[in-house]
């Protein structure tokens, strides 16, 4: 009897057969190098910077799906899948399950995804909080997976420093100054609520609360109307963004203005230098290349600082694993979630609140041998426990007790 072309065994083998997709995102070569070392077969497809009509992309995916025979496909973020749905109809048709693994807000992204649900689908989170609410969605299969980090990629590459690196302390991420004035711009709110925004934003940030759009219409119902007047659900999701990164804005100016007394080293987008304007004692330094730079960098800092997104209440951020994969020492915002993943005062050493980032900058400062012992400890965690390939083990098991 001929086996049906939509029809194949799915994990039969030792290991699973993973179609990778792709949208130019960091997280998405992690995972194929992970799947090299642990000896995974698997596919990379990058969709994201190919313009394909509707008849184009479905022959290509149905022709990449029936000569590969993938037990999943793995995507990052949701990207690589198309937003009007056609993927998981595909997916559903040739009943293969989709894994799509947050690392940012995913009601900051799914938002403008049509049949969301046509295909088998699992969620990872890296943010434990949003568990409930994608479940509330009517996913079915949802999961908590917390970033890690990639050690063959964060290793230095200079035999010398760079000596303009060097700093007491330093801090490298984005000032959100241009992200946020880009969502304005998509959401083209009213003149009300453009103004009211601000406040939102600054509330927002000083809650526990995990989404912008339902704080703002749980604590603002004043605000409701001009809100829902913005229509089409890619407006509000625009919004709902500018509220998160608006919020980010605050914190981390809020943050970094505690050390300035340290002499510090920004590194980031030019924003900095217009959200830092008239302030003195620090140094600014453009972006550096993630995997070419960062590796050689963070060790130059005797102390690295680190102020986390505001889309995350309770989940921690890249640099809380690189910086001590890198053998460098870290100083954090608290998240709840940290104590899951590393002993606190042992391994990791963070601030409840900004008013007492001058204290551990100074106390930290003056005891290098104690820098290092942390680094050390969270350092051989690290490798211990939040490798990706340690991720990409959990995420393959999981996918075959949820479908196999």
């Amino acid at each position: 009897m001929q086996t049906s072309p939509t029809k194949w065994p799915r994990f039969r083998g030792k290991t699973p057969r993973i179609l990778l997709l792709t949208s130019q995102y960091f997280l998405i070569g992690e995972l194929q190098t992970a799947c090299e070392r642990l000896n995974i077969e698997h596919l990379f497809i990058d969709l994201g910077t190919k313009e394909m009509d509707l008849d184009t992309f479905v022959s290509h995916m149905v022709s990449t799906l029936t000569t590969f025979k993938p037990d999943f496909v793995l995507t990052v973020n949701h990207l690589g899948v198309d937003r009007e749905g056609i993927l998981a109809m595909l997916l559903d048709k040739f009943n293969v399950p989709l894994a799509s693994w947050f690392v940012d807000n995913p009601h900051l992204i799914l938002g403008s995804y049509q049949n969301l649900h046509g295909a088998k689908t699992a969620i990872f989170t890296w943010d434990s909080d949003n568990m409930e609410s994608l479940r509330a969605m009517d996913f079915k299969n949802v999961f908590h997976l917390p970033l890690g980090a990639d050690p063959t990629r964060l290793t230095p590459h200079r035999t010398q420093p760079v000596d303009q690196w060097r700093a007491p302390i330093s801090f490298v991420g984005n000032s959100m100054l241009t992200k946020t004035i880009k969502r304005i711009e998509a959401a083209r709110p009213s003149p009300h609520l453009m103004e009211a925004g601000l406040l939102v934003a600054k509330a927002f940030g000083e809650s526990d609360e995990p989404r912008a759009g339902q704080f703002l219409t749980r604590h603002f119902p004043e605000l409701r109307a001009d809100f829902e007047a913005l229509e089409t659900p890619e407006r509000k999701q625009a919004f709902e963004t500018f509220l998160t990164w608006q919020a980010t804005l605050m914190y981390r100016l809020d943050c970094v203005l505690r050390i300035l007394d340290f002499n510090p080293l920004i590194v980031g987008d030019p924003g900095w230098k217009e959200i830092l304007k008239g302030s003195t004692g620090w140094r600014y330094h453009s972006e550096l290349s993630y995997y070419k730079d960062l590796p050689d960098f963070y060790p130059l800092s005797d102390i690295n600082f680190n102020c986390t997104s505001q889309q995350m209440k309770g989940a921690v951020n890249q640099r809380v694993f690189d910086v001590p994969c890198c053998g460098a020492f870290l100083l954090t915002d608290y998240r709840r979630q940290m104590e899951d993943l590393f002993e606190p005062g042992l391994e990791i050493i963070f601030y409840n609140h900004p008013d007492e980032i001058p204290e551990l900058v100074e106390l930290y400062l003056k005891d290098p041998e104690k820098r290092q012992r942390i680094a050390q400890a969270a350092r051989k965690r690290v490798l211990a426990e939040h490798t990706y390939d340690h991720r990409m083990t959990t995420l393959m098991e999981t996918m075959r007790q949820t479908f196999a």
